[in-house]
């Protein structure tokens, strides 16, 4: 078994930003399977006395096993941050879809789908003792 470091990984372009830092696309160079690499400042962590959150955020993302909630697939830090890498979810996010796909908002059939698997990934979390927020 290989350590993970930032040389396992391609970088690609950034998905989103968030509080901590930022999430991008990667790719693991031996296998070419795609991820989401989350990478949490670590300046930004301790000046927002964030450790424990972050800590925390790994344990959980641990824990999953769900195809309707992210999970860790690997864990590795640089001189400048922590990267959780994990599995990505394709196609975009559910504010995108409401605002960027045609008209704003969706059909009932679509609601009730979309409805069904966050029930579905909220079930799962509370099965593992997990309160979402």
């Amino acid at each position: 078994r290989q350590s993970v470091t930032k040389d396992t990984f391609r970088q690609y372009r950034i998905l989103g930003k968030g509080g901590f830092g930022e999430v991008c696309a990667c790719q693991v160079r031996a296998t070419g399977k795609m991820y989401a690499c989350k990478k949490l400042e670590k300046k930004r962590i301790k000046k927002r006395k964030g450790e424990a959150m972050a800590l925390n955020e790994k344990q959980i993302l641990e824990k999953v096993n769900s195809r309707f909630v992210v999970s860790l697939a690997y864990a590795y830090e640089t001189k400048d941050a922590l990267c959780l890498v994990l599995t990505i979810m394709n196609g975009g996010d559910l504010k995108f879809h409401i605002y960027n796909m045609g008209n704003p908002g969706f059909e009932n059939e679509r609601v009730v789908f979309y409805a069904a698997e966050i029930c579905c990934g909220l079930q799962h979390l509370h099965q593992e003792g997990i309160v979402y927020r």
